[in-house]
């Protein structure tokens, strides 16, 4: 009888946990179905550059996918298939295509044909305007530890041809100054290489428009000159002093503040045109990030003093009443990072009504702060016009007049593509039948 009733116990136990189970199993998978609608209806189910691309025949519907992206929201389970529900969140960590029981998920580009904002590269990350090269963000891979194996690929395809004979001409001029190009300078100076590294801002790329003390997940990488980095996260400050150090100890030739306005000539013989004159070169490489130009809003009151578009030192805005507009991370992290200041009243608008581009460990600090009134979040509203002590918004309910000190405008900002089309770099798009090469 003791038997039994242990046995009856057991079973009742084990009948819990999988009614349990299966309760919880069906809640995510109607919620997972609901989230695609909602993130097709916004477009934001589309990737900006690499994104999960599933094998629905291989698929078993497991979710381990979904549960490992560091990301969160990228993946859900529908119908019992594993699909891309917020592509515009996916940066390309592949952390989905490892936990794979079945191999069914890798990270890419998929079909570059029908892209217009992928470049085509060879095997070696060269366009097809020969001697015209492109590493990092620009040709659709994100994350640090792509940005360096690229400017390695790129630099060492140039140092494999036939060596320089005009010492008036750069091996190669290096349009960016992030972790592409830093590789990229670290390997030209291991081959004897004569490069200039120029940037418009300064060393670190993209990496200096974070907020202070960013954390930032770098992935396992190792940097030409330097080796492995030990750790896979490391703050903004941190990454900045990394670069700091390879520019001062291998003494790569880094011209900042400086823009590029255009390139003429060909393969061999190059003439970049910047803000600080013209340089001769065998190679070019466009070590760019996608952000590109600041994306303005185009209302009146722009260009007052007060609007600015990328945040610096938030404890410099102490006691003011500051608007962000924008809805991706940069945005996010600002808002939360100027809600901290002493009497600093935020308020983020955002064309859309929900935070949906956004990273998981964004989403699950700003809710809190919404809750709290830390700040106020706007959305459906759009900028109609800045005032000198206002700002004035189109809600869904109409007019909005936010009283304001300050103005930052982090929507995003316009690709470099167009200055890619004028060096005749072609896209994706622009052919048929190319294949995408793995990043």
């Amino acid at each position: 009888m003791e038997n039994i009733l242990i046995w009856a116990a057991v079973l009742a136990l084990v009948g819990i946990s999988v009614s349990v189970y299966s309760v919880r199993f069906r809640r995510q998978r109607v919620a997972d179905t609901q989230r695609l609608r909602q993130t097709r209806e916004l477009g934001m189910d589309k990737a900006s550059g690499q994104y999960p691309l599933i094998d629905a025949g291989a698929c078993i519907g497991c979710g381990t996918c979904v549960a490992a992206c560091p990301e969160g929201d990228v993946l859900g389970v529908v119908m019992g298939k594993a699909v891309v529900i917020n592509g515009a969140r996916c940066i390309g960590h592949g952390k989905c295509a490892e936990v794979c029981p079945v191999g069914a998920i890798k990270v890419g580009l998929g079909d570059i044909t029908k892209r217009d904002d992928i470049p085509v590269l060879d095997e070696f990350n060269q366009t097809t305007v020969p001697g015209i090269w492109i590493a990092g963000e620009l040709s659709g891979f994100a994350l640090i530890n792509n940005a360096v194996e690229q400017g390695r690929r790129v630099m060492e395809a140039i140092a494999a041809r036939p060596a320089n004979r005009n010492t008036e001409v750069l091996d190669a001029v290096i349009v960016g100054a992030g972790p592409a190009g830093m590789s990229a300078g670290l390997v030209a100076s291991e081959n004897g290489l004569s490069c200039l590294v120029l940037d418009q801002q300064g060393a670190g790329g993209t990496i200096l428009q974070y907020p202070r003390r960013k954390l930032v997940m770098v992935q396992p990488v190792e940097i030409p000159r330097l080796g492995k980095l030990p750790r896979q996260e490391y703050s903004k400050e941190e990454l900045l002093e990394i670069w700091e150090k390879l520019h001062s100890e291998f003494g790569l030739d880094i011209r900042t503040q400086v823009r590029v306005t255009g390139v003429a000539g060909e393969e061999g013989n190059f003439s970049v045109e910047t803000s600080a004159g013209e340089f001769r070169c065998r190679n070019v490489v466009l070590a760019l990030g996608r952000r590109g130009t600041p994306r303005r809003l185009n209302v009146p009151g722009e260009d007052l003093a007060k609007v600015a578009y990328k945040l610096i030192d938030a404890e410099a805005y102490e006691n003011r009443r500051v608007m962000v507009v924008g809805g991706g991370d940069s945005a996010v992290e600002a808002a939360m990072g100027l809600a901290h200041q002493k009497g600093c009243r935020v308020t983020l608008s955002y064309r859309k009504p929900d935070l949906m581009r956004i990273k998981q460990r964004n989403a699950d600090r700003i809710q809190p702060m919404i809750q709290s009134g830390a700040l106020d979040f706007l959305g459906g509203t759009t900028v109609t016009s800045i005032q000198e002590d206002r700002v004035v918004l189109d809600g869904p309910s109409g007019p909005v007049t936010v009283p304001n000190d300050e103005v930052f405008i982090l929507a995003g900002g316009i690709p470099p593509f167009g200055f890619l089309r004028e060096l005749g770099v072609k896209f994706g798009g622009d052919q048929k039948n190319i294949v995408a090469v793995a990043g």
